[in-house]
């Protein structure tokens, strides 16, 4: 039997429905996106081509940022791209941006409406809501998808923490108490003989997992557990899918791999559509907001260090971010950031073309009157990493940031990108696309100081950050501080002309069957080959004993 859950969400599935799962800032978010992938399985939705001629924003992206690194100076070649003959050799992180999230080619806004009202009718036929009120005969054929989380973080889990006090959740999901409770009701393994199991699919283990080999169509389990999906990235395994009706409806849920510039904020929508913050959290971030929400937020994940060029590529990336908003009068920018010190720091710099502002935590338990009271574990392990403020503290920073009207800019001491920034970031252009004026002047961009570009983006090698995909070969060496476009839902795989992978994910995915070219091409027929030499790995717990008749 596995370990008892902490904090375990779902939602139900129709008969014999497979799902996703991306387990990042939030697991209900990751389970309904498991769940509805297995609903389109059997309802055939396949992806629309994108549509090239949709008018898109227009960018001002056509400079790089000026350079004030030596690393830069010594190679003047590498404005834009290093060039043998006529023909680049590799691209700046810029460039790389225009080519995932760039104007004219297609739009993520128009992506992103289609999940929503996927999303919307998803819920409102295979909801909490409805299926808790089902008969018996039809209650008992339903299928569910467990979300639960493994490792300390807020980006990373949500489950072993009992983060109820600062997340309230709609009622499309179940929690497996809720579960367990309407099965033995409606006798659903006597009257039915349907027992209540779980199947476990592990990412993690290569020589476990069927993302890439097995048709979850086929799959019969009451409740299936896509586990180890640490990040946006493990759930666009079905991308590759050796299936193609498997295949088709995860392109449909998250677009199609080689368009990368009009792909849907999937996990945004579903972010928007799941969660809000608790009424305790809320009154913070509308006592730090004082009724007027932020033009521009900036997260910057520092790890308690403070170099001068990440700040200064930041301010430089937030004037980029006044530059293509438009934005008239004094604008309004946020910051967020796990190293108080740099806070205070950069806000200096910000100020003298800017309105600054940030949850001072501190301040606010001194002089609001309210009280945030949780349960959270003392995790000194985490401190350099999560910095020193109360795990509440990220949650009131994270919907503040959401509350970003035009641009939400990401920076780091190290890994930019992380799952932290990706999921603010996605659930403020989720909170602005639909809206007038258009959510298509919400931007997205990551500040990369030149230091992290002496090699490339070779630093980026955290699994599920939005720059691991370029991090190979193809990403020039020593340039200068770069202010780039950045995709809300970051690749799982190297489809797009700049994206390459590093050597260590070239081993990692040849654990999965999964044959890399140096440029990150897919070796379609020996993943075939692969799939069809391996059997289904079947890991399967039961949830309640199973019934046995007594005769």
């Amino acid at each position: 039997m596995p370990p008892a859950p902490a904090r375990w969400r779902r939602g139900a599935r129709s008969p014999v429905a497979p799902r996703l799962l991306h387990r990042a800032l939030l697991v209900a978010a990751f389970s309904a996106a498991a769940f509805i992938l297995l609903i389109l399985l059997q309802h055939h939705h396949g992806p629309k081509a994108p549509n090239t001629s949709t008018a898109s924003r227009s960018r001002v992206f056509s400079d790089e940022l000026p350079e004030d690194s030596p690393s830069a100076e010594q190679d003047p070649g590498v404005g834009d791209a290093a060039v043998v003959g006529d023909r680049a050799t590799c691209a700046t992180v810029e460039r790389m941006g225009e080519e995932a999230a760039g104007a004219g080619r297609g739009s993520p806004e128009q992506a992103s409406l289609r999940v929503r009202e996927l999303i919307r009718r998803h819920f409102e036929l295979h909801g909490a809501e409805r299926v808790r009120t089902l008969p018996a005969h039809e209650f008992c054929k339903q299928g569910f998808v467990l979300g639960k989380a493994s490792e300390a973080g807020f980006g990373n889990e949500m489950g072993l923490y009992p983060f109820g006090e600062y997340i309230s959740y709609t009622n499309h999901s179940f929690t497996i108490h809720e579960i367990k409770h309407l099965w033995r009701k409606h006798h659903c393994a006597r009257t039915y003989g349907r027992d209540l199991n779980i199947r476990v699919d592990i990412f993690e283990n290569p020589l476990e997992t069927n993302v890439l080999c097995s048709d979850w169509n086929s799959w019969k389990d009451p409740i299936i557990w896509f586990d180890g999906t640490t990040d946006a990235v493990g759930i666009q395994f079905f991308l590759k899918n050796v299936h193609p009706r498997m295949k088709a409806a995860a392109s449909a849920l998250f677009g199609l791999p080689d368009s990368l510039y009009a792909r849907p904020n999937t996990f945004g929508e579903l972010m928007r559509a799941i969660i809000s913050p608790s009424s305790t959290v809320k009154a913070a971030v509308n006592w730090a907001l004082k009724g007027v929400n932020p033009d521009i937020v900036l997260h910057m994940r520092m790890m308690v260090n403070r170099p001068v060029r990440a700040r200064k590529a930041a301010v430089l990336c937030i004037k980029r971010a006044l530059q293509i908003c438009c934005m008239k009068g004094t604008p309004r920018v946020a910051l967020v950031s796990d190293t108080p010190a740099f806070v205070k720091e950069i806000k200096s710099e910000i100020s003298e073309f800017a309105e600054v502002l940030y949850f001072d935590y501190k301040l606010f338990t001194k002089t609001s009157g309210l009280e945030i009271v949780g349960n959270d574990k003392p995790l000194d392990f985490r401190s350099r990493d999560w910095g020193s403020a109360p795990r509440w503290v990220a949650f009131v920073d994270f919907f503040l940031a959401a509350q970003a009207r035009n641009a939400v800019v990401t920076g780091a001491h190290r890994r930019v990108g992380t799952t932290y920034a990706q999921l603010i970031a996605a659930l403020a252009a989720a909170n602005r696309h639909g809206q007038e004026p258009s959510g298509t002047n919400f931007t997205f961009l990551s500040s990369v100081h030149s230091n992290l570009l002496v090699d490339g983006l070779s630093m980026q090698v955290g699994w599920g950050h939005v720059w691991n995909r370029y991090a190979g070969p193809l990403s020039c060496r020593r340039q200068p501080h770069q202010c780039a476009l950045t995709p809300l839902l970051p690749p799982a795989w190297w489809d797009g002309q700049w994206q390459s992978p590093i050597s260590r994910d070239v081993r990692r995915l040849l654990e999965y069957g999964v044959r890399l070219s140096n440029t990150g091409e897919v070796d379609e027929r020996r993943l075939a080959a692969h799939c069809r030499s391996r059997k289904d790995h079947v890991k399967r717990y039961h949830i309640l004993p199973p019934y046995k008749n007594p005769a």
